[in-house]
């Protein structure tokens, strides 16, 4: 699937990333990682405490569900994407995505927005490793298999 390159938006969707992850630092003083959140959520939940980090975690979690919604009733219309029909394939690269997560302790929206913005050494390299990876699957995908 190609997609079509708009700088302004690309830029404009940046920085409302970057002023949400300072504004979830500035007011709860932990970072916008979504993996971080979500096991923060299970965790709380499985503990049955009520405490302003589930409601925190809880309100996160539903915003980013109500993003897409969000999205159709302002544009009009959801942006095009394409998912494989390969259930083998989805469950594996979940699986790829959620070991990876535990074993870099963090995502690449923890590592790579709110990591790098404090100079960690350590989001810099797991960015790094993200970003290589994918640029490798890519190729490989594109170039090499023809998918």
């Amino acid at each position: 699937m190609e997609t079509e390159f708009t700088p302004f938006i690309s830029l404009v969707g940046g920085m409302l990333i970057g002023l949400s992850a300072v504004i979830f630092m500035a007011s709860i003083g932990k970072t916008a990682g979504i993996s971080g959140i979500v096991a923060r959520f299970l965790t709380i939940t499985q503990l049955k405490e009520f405490s302003s980090n589930y409601k925190v975690s809880l309100a996160f979690i539903i915003g980013l569900l109500l993003a897409a919604p969000a999205y159709f009733y302002v544009a009009g219309d959801l942006p095009q994407q394409s998912v494989s029909s390969n259930v083998y394939l989805l469950v594996g690269a979940g699986l790829l995505v959620g070991f990876g997560s535990a074993l870099g302790s963090g995502c690449t929206s923890g590592h790579g927005v709110c990591g790098i913005s404090r100079g960690s050494k350590r989001s810099i390299a797991a960015t790094l490793t993200f970003m290589i990876t994918a640029f490798i699957t890519v190729y490989i995908s594109r170039h090499v298999i023809g998918a």
